[in-house]
């Protein structure tokens, strides 16, 4: 196999579960091998990756001899790869589309900081505060708006790397804070995205492993 998904801890990596659902989303073979970005050997296995890939970090896909060494960038070649179909046709929803991505790729993980990717598979929950629940409340609504807007099943109509994107911002809020009957195109959404097969794939094996615990997670 010629095409290799560099990929981290199930429970831990979420750039790589955004690349790899793009990719299985659209039936594309490839390789993948797992990188163990847990302390201490992160810091030996990621400097590994960075002899071929200037972030030296996951995920990166080699295909050939081609390195493409972001998520979304793996997203947007998976789409190319296979059918298109993670992409609207329309040029406007395509925009929104690659909006709602890059908002998530630069912005989103700043909305309660403290509840990590990993934190969701942890047994115990954080107790949020006033401040982190008002956080996760606001995008709440605005998910509800864009699926108002469009009136699909998903954020833009039909699946696409939006709800892709999205995913692990979605199993981290939602698994601290519940969505509540204020947002009910929210809840089924969330329902309808987490249980998606391949989704589905990568939380049972992420929900098997010992969780990888952020320091100060617990700290108020």
């Amino acid at each position: 196999m010629s095409r290799i998904l560099y990929s981290g801890n199930r429970n831990a990596s979420s750039w790589a579960f955004r690349a790899w659902l793009a990719l299985r989303e659209q039936k594309i073979d490839f390789k993948e091998v797992m990188i163990d970005i847990r302390r201490p050997q992160r810091w030996k296995n990621l400097a590994e990756i960075g002899r071929f890939s200037p972030p030296a970090a996951v995920p990166v896909l080699v295909d050939d001899e081609t390195v493409i060494f972001d998520s979304c960038a793996i997203m947007e070649y998976a789409n190319e790869l296979g059918n298109g179909s993670l992409l609207p046709q329309d040029i406007k929803l395509r925009a929104r589309a690659r909006a709602l991505v890059a908002w998530q790729h630069s912005t989103l993980g700043k909305v309660c900081p403290c509840l990590s990717f990993e934190s969701a598979f942890y047994k115990e929950k954080k107790q949020l505060s006033a401040d982190e629940i008002s956080s996760a409340e606001w995008i709440y609504g605005i998910w509800q708006q864009q699926l108002q807007s469009t009136g699909g099943a998903y954020l833009l109509g039909d699946y696409s790397l939006a709800d892709i994107a999205l995913v692990p911002s979605v199993l981290r809020l939602t698994a601290h804070h519940g969505v509540g009957e204020g947002y009910p195109l929210v809840a089924k959404w969330v329902e309808r995205l987490l249980n998606r097969p391949y989704v589905q794939e990568w939380l049972t094996q992420a929900y098997a492993l010992e969780p990888i615990y952020c320091e100060g997670y617990f700290s108020s």
